[in-house]
């Protein structure tokens, strides 16, 4: 299977979010989450459940009347392979090009800048 076949859209990503959260989760209770942030149908959420229960996304199990649904992939799994494709596609791979347009949007706090030294001074102690 492609691998951007696997990739969640951000449909399904709000789905997987809301699993990570708190799972196993039937429908009607991811429907409710749902339609508390966008204006979104019963049965558009369970189709898009369907797809991605057949793209290995998620996992349904019976039961009684309705199905069990739960994450099939991991949290940090898959945003790391996101966060890869959009390096990839929007930074042309670099790294830094993106650290520094992420910076540069956004009005980073003294309590960020000193956490993200911090992870950058251990990567760069692990790799020596």
């Amino acid at each position: 299977m492609d691998k951007n076949t696997n990739m969640p859209t951000a449909a399904e990503l709000e789905i997987l979010n809301i699993l990570w959260n708190k799972e196993p989760l039937t429908v009607k209770e991811i429907h409710e989450q749902l339609v508390q942030t966008k204006d979104v149908g019963y049965t558009t959420a369970l189709k898009i459940m369907q797809n991605m229960t057949a793209k290995g996304l998620l996992r349904r199990e019976p039961n009684g009347k309705s199905h069990l649904y739960f994450a099939n992939t991991k949290k940090d799994e898959t945003r790391g392979k996101l966060l890869d494709r959009f390096l990839d596609t929007a930074f042309a791979g670099s790294a830094s090009g993106l650290l520094m347009q992420l910076l540069g949007n956004k009005k980073t706090s003294a309590k960020e800048l000193e956490e993200i030294k911090r992870i950058i001074n251990e990567i760069d102690k692990s790799q020596q």
